[in-house]
């Protein structure tokens, strides 16, 4: 299987949190439990609690050591991508299954909102990192921020999370994504902090709006505003945004535009993150890039002052 043949593998993605992470995607592109205001992949189209399995798990197997057979190992495989890896009814049977296949570490992306199902904190319990959100200290924030799927209840969430944490034999780093005016003012942050103190994760980890978001209203906390609040949470904590890794490979190595094209139809990206993540050389990358703006298939989009490239059209997703 050639990395064009890919269609729920990406990356790696260059990430502050994980290294060089070999991105998988379990659903069809935006099936998520929340629409949140801040996403980089646009307003979800399928708002559901539903779980299926939405990809079969072999073809996620097949996919996942094609990738690891064509490179070099990531830091981290990552359950992410485009939508909630929990929707997936079978992700405690990939995680077995790709420990059979490998020692390369587990790290499940979420935004924890089903946490609260023990079926879905058991599929988790082999994972090696888990990466829970949380964006809201009362249910009024929660619903202007991550507009959920209207059966989820914020009460609930906040327990799946506690629970979880207390069982789980791995490590949680549960990120906080702050926005100005929204969920930054004192009182937001002391129920933020309070219920952080109840999950106790490994490690608090502060996020803000760095690359192009959904809605207008989302916007970036200032740098200094983020160090300020760095005391606020109990525990570990640190500043996350801005993650791209610094090490610029030097190598020209053979990349094929799909595996740019699988990497961008997850996350807007700065040709800095796609040479780190790929490991191809940053003038290598900017040709590929060149090219497939002039083809139409690939947009700029200006954040903070930044060049961020994006797909034309959003990928399907979840289609073998």
């Amino acid at each position: 299987m050639t990395p064009n043949r890919l269609h729920h593998v990406y990356g790696p993605v260059p990430s502050r949190r994980l290294g060089r992470s070999l991105g998988v995607d379990l659903v069809p592109f935006k099936t998520c439990t929340y629409d949140c205001v801040y996403c980089q992949l646009g307003r979800t189209t399928r708002l559901t609690l539903e779980r299926q399995p939405y990809v079969p798990v072999d073809a996620l197997l097949a996919e996942i050591k094609a990738s690891l057979a064509s490179g070099s190992a990531p830091d981290y495989i990552g359950l992410a991508g485009s939508g909630e890896p929990t929707l997936h009814s079978g992700i405690g049977e990939l995680i077995q299954g790709i420990k059979a296949i490998t020692s390369i570490p587990i790290a499940v992306l979420t935004n924890g909102s089903l946490l609260w199902m023990p079926e879905v904190r058991h599929a988790l319990m082999q994972a090696d990192l888990v990466l829970p959100s949380l964006d809201a200290g009362d249910p009024e924030t929660f619903q202007k921020v991550n507009r959920p799927q209207d059966q989820l209840c914020f009460a609930q969430i906040a327990e799946g999370l506690a629970i979880f944490t207390r069982d789980f034999p791995g490590e949680v780093w549960l990120e906080v994504f702050l926005l100005a005016g929204i969920n930054d003012n004192p009182a937001s942050i002391a129920n933020l902090a309070d219920l952080a103190r109840k999950i106790r994760p490994a490690r608090v980890q502060l996020n803000t709006v760095t690359r192009p978001p959904v809605e207008s209203l989302a916007r970036a906390l200032a740098p200094e505003r983020l160090q300020e609040l760095l005391s606020a949470f109990p525990g570990r904590v640190e500043i996350i945004c801005d993650g791209a890794a610094e090490a610029i490979p030097t190598e020209t190595l053979r990349i094929e535009d799909a595996q740019i094209l699988a990497l961008l139809g997850r996350r807007p990206c700065t040709p800095r993150d796609v040479a780190c993540g790929l490991g191809l050389h940053e003038l290598e990358t900017l040709k590929h890039l060149d090219r497939l703006v002039a083809a139409g298939t690939v947009g700029i989009v200006e954040t903070g002052g930044r060049s961020y490239y994006t797909l034309a059209t959003p990928i399907s997703g979840g289609q073998a």
